[in-house]
């Protein structure tokens, strides 16, 4: 028997508050009603509601730089990229472990 397990995940770096600037990384698990509120007034999931949505539940963050996201619409995942290539790093490289 085989399982398939979809998660709907955002990945967010930015600023801390405490030490202030202190850039760090993190990764949301969106429940499905999280899902439902990164929706638009016409009821899609864009970057800017969902953005929307990670401006309201990032409050560790002082500010965020850049986020993406993969979310699952029913039967379909949204991919949104991160808007940079410099968000993407800074994610990486708060993220990456030291050996």
């Amino acid at each position: 028997m085989r399982y398939v397990v979809r998660k709907s995940i955002v990945e967010v770096v930015g600023e801390i508050w405490m030490p202030y600037g202190t850039v760090c990384a993190t990764t949301y698990t969106l429940s499905g009603y999280d899902v439902e509120n990164c929706r638009n007034d016409n009821g899609q999931i864009t970057r800017d509601s969902v953005e929307r949505w990670v401006g309201m539940h990032s409050g560790d963050f002082s500010s965020v730089r850049d986020f993406r996201a993969s979310l699952e619409d029913g039967d379909e995942t949204v991919d949104i990229p991160w808007a940079s290539e410099e968000g993407e790093l800074a994610f990486v490289d708060c993220t990456a472990s030291v050996e």
